[in-house]
């Protein structure tokens, strides 16, 4: 191991020890952490560039390094011995080296380890085709929620599960299910070929690691019109901004048929925000949850997409609820602050009425 490795992977190891998420390396600093949701400086001996670079140079696959080369940019999973495993974008910035890790834990969590409501969401897992997207900001635990889901059915059905990812982020063990894990630019070259050829891989449930543009979302929609469960990751902050991103995948003149094809093949959504919690540090998740009942699928293919925001507030025996619903639920159960609760709240006036016991009925 050379002597930039040795340094980058004791700054890896600080990292895991410290329970931080992420590590930040920019040329010509010193390395930082996000703890807690919070970046802070390591005490260190600045970092030089050419260690950045030698220290990506050395371990980027082999197949990634053209990709490199040319666009500037890469995301590839790198695993420190006896450290852990990471997914690492490196970029350039003014001419020089940045590398960003994110810490991916060995272990599948668990749908209570994450401190989620569990059988609102079991009952999107429990589909039996269909989408299921799970929304968030970068760095809200979308993948660690979708993780938890998938092994749900990988401990109590017999299914056959691809995933597509760029990178694979958890590795799992097969249970009751089959897992295929497909690593764009190592087993697969390119995102957009893996989404097209799944369907040819005789799967039950499908994962697409991110929604990201008009063709992943109509293969998606392809796979749950013909019987497939699928699940994927929106960057969006709430039930309301998913529609919108959706919708925005197409045209005005093909608007209507793309709400009979949302209103029939959508299951439900998970949107998820990460609040700091009261006690050991970390942060906990947050959900507001919409499933796609009879209710809500004509809600969309009428386009009466205002009126969603309401069936979320009001909360149903369906599971259905909105993110000051779960705020109050951690208040209450002392697991986060109250002014944590408002300030992360989309609607902190109604809240601070519920923790008062007050609600209007919707």
């Amino acid at each position: 191991m050379s002597a930039q490795s040795e340094l980058i992977e004791d700054l890896l190891r600080l990292a895991v020890e410290s329970g931080a998420s992420d590590i930040v390396i920019k040329a010509g600093k010193p390395g930082f952490v996000r703890l807690s949701g919070r970046l802070k400086p390591v005490e260190m001996d600045i970092i030089a560039e050419e260690e950045v670079r030698a220290f990506v140079d050395q371990v980027i696959p082999p197949s990634f390094r053209r990709g490199w080369e040319q666009d500037g940019q890469v995301d590839f999973s790198y695993v420190a011995e006896d450290v852990g495993r990471f997914r690492v974008n490196a970029f350039r910035q003014r001419g020089q080296v940045s590398v960003v890790f994110r810490h991916i834990k060995n272990r599948v969590p668990t749908i209570e380890e994450l401190n989620l409501q569990p059988e609102p969401l079991l009952r999107l897992a429990r589909a039996v085709d269909g989408i299921v997207l799970v929304c968030g900001s970068t760095g809200s635990g979308k993948s660690s929620t979708m993780a938890a889901l998938l092994n749900w059915i990988n401990r109590n059905q017999d299914r056959h599960i691809i995933t597509i990812e760029d990178p694979i982020e958890y590795t799992f063990q097969d249970d009751k299910s089959v897992f295929q894990q497909r690593e764009v630019g190592l087993d697969v070259p390119d995102f957009s070929q893996a989404v097209r050829s799944v369907l040819r891989q005789n799967p039950d449930v499908i994962l697409i690691g991110e929604m990201r543009d008009r063709e992943t979302f109509e293969t998606a929609m392809s796979a749950a019109e013909t019987g497939h469960l699928v699940f994927s990751t929106l960057h969006a902050g709430s039930t309301s901004q998913a529609l919108t991103r959706l919708f925005e995948f197409f045209p005005p003149d093909q608007q209507l048929q793309a709400r009979r094809q949302i209103a029939g093949s959508m299951r439900g959504f998970i949107c998820q925000k990460l609040i700091p919690a009261l006690e050991g540090g970390g942060r906990l998740p947050a959900n507001e949850v919409l499933h796609a009942d009879a209710t809500v699928r004509n809600l969309l293919l009428e386009g009466q997409f205002e009126r969603i925001q309401g069936l979320l507030d009001s909360g149903n025996e369906s599971g259905t609820f909105a993110f000051n619903r779960d705020l109050l639920r951690l208040v209450r159960a002392g697991k986060i602050s109250k002014g944590d609760a408002l300030r992360f709240s989309p609607n902190p006036q109604q809240l601070d009425m519920n923790l008062k016991g007050i609600f209007i009925k919707v």
